[in-house]
């Protein structure tokens, strides 16, 4: 454990706005815009970010026994074992092919989880939302708007045009990476390397509460041949969905296994919650192991899968205990705009959409 002791949580870490919900508003309207226009161009209804999967997998998550308090909060009390579903993805709205190389996210749902929910959280799953980077591209949500508007007007651009520049992006980051330096604005408009999904560790970039702490969570390979491919080149030009068949063709072969992580809050200055965009210091406050996930060998996409998964479920981070409840400007935007985004594809497609029981 780090050296220092967890802030406790309380409600005046959050600091809203006054200026909040005509941001929310904005932001339900540029949505509706991104997914009415590709809803015209597919015939099918899609999420406003995160269209694209990559894996949709099935498999088990063991909360790791004899956790310090700090650590044994809410879902992670006790030791428990829980059915849990992934989603791998790539960050934009519109579906296009892996040449186009962009910033990719992992949803996990945790299934059959007790205990108090927040207002609203139907069911009894626990969601945590990630992406591959430790922190999100804009500090509050009246910035992510700004990116969010530049996403809704390149939605219909000719894909040929947005590999073109994915290219330029790339090497571009090649040559920043090479003299030790990231551009998160440079991967997030396409400048992605071309490497391997399952390699990556998941971050969920912005805080939750976690029982009487606050924290922010990651999912990290673990098992050796998960570790093998942190990093490894992956061939995607003239392979629209070489990601897809990338995963498709590990888990037609070996078992894979992550480690659930929590990195406790342990200094207000350097650890902010209302400021995405800062990554919080690692040599501080480390992640720590609280669960393991194994995926067993599988299909990782199928109709059947396409039909449960991909279109019949939401990932949300609100759908969870009272013990996770999101905080941050980051976090009440997504609570004012995925059930939009997932009310638009359920209407649009006849699919209802809903939470799974567990065992």
């Amino acid at each position: 454990m780090s050296a220092a002791s967890p802030i406790p949580y309380h409600p005046s870490v959050e600091q809203p706005r006054t200026d909040e919900d005509a941001v929310h508003a904005e932001m339900l309207a540029t949505f509706a815009r991104i997914q009415t226009t590709t809803f015209e161009d597919y015939g099918r209804a899609v999420r406003g970010v995160h269209a694209k999967s990559h894996g949709l997998l099935e498999g088990r998550l063991e909360v790791l026994p004899h956790l310090p308090l700090e650590l044994a909060q809410g879902l992670f009390d006790g030791p428990g074992g829980y059915d849990a579903i992934l989603r791998l993805s790539t960050n934009p709205g519109d579906i296009l092919d892996d040449s186009v190389s962009t910033p990719r996210g992992l949803a996990l749902k945790i299934v059959g989880v007790p205990g108090e929910r927040l207002p609203g959280a139907a069911g009894a799953t626990q969601d945590f939302v990630m992406a591959n980077a430790r922190a999100f591209t804009a500090p509050d949500d009246a910035a992510f708007l700004k990116s969010l508007k530049l996403l809704a007007a390149t939605t219909d651009a000719p894909q040929v045009l947005k590999k073109a520049v994915s290219a330029v992006l790339r090497g571009v980051e090649t040559v920043l990476e090479s003299v030790g330096t990231k551009s998160p604005t440079v991967i997030a408009l396409g400048g992605h390397p071309e490497t391997h999904i399952l390699g990556e560790t998941f971050y969920s970039q912005v805080p939750v509460r976690w029982g009487d702490y606050v924290a922010k969570v990651a999912l990290a390979p673990v098992s050796p041949e998960l570790v093998a491919l942190t990093g490894a080149a992956v061939t995607v030009n003239g392979r629209p969905n070489g990601l897809r068949e990338a995963v498709s063709a590990f888990f037609a072969e070996h078992e894979g296994v992550w480690e659930l992580r929590a990195q406790l809050r342990t200094d207000a200055e350097t650890m902010p919650v209302e400021d995405a965009s800062v990554p919080w210091p690692e040599d501080e406050s480390p992640y720590i192991a609280v669960a393991r996930l194994t995926v067993p060998r599988q299909d990782a996409w199928s109709a059947d899968k396409v039909r449960r998964i991909d279109d019949g479920l939401a990932f949300n981070p609100w759908h969870g205990l009272a013990a996770h409840r999101p905080l941050g400007a980051i976090m009440r935007a997504r609570r004012a705009t995925y059930p939009a985004s997932a009310d638009f594809r359920a209407e649009r497609n006849g699919c209802p959409l809903h939470e799974p029981g567990g065992r």
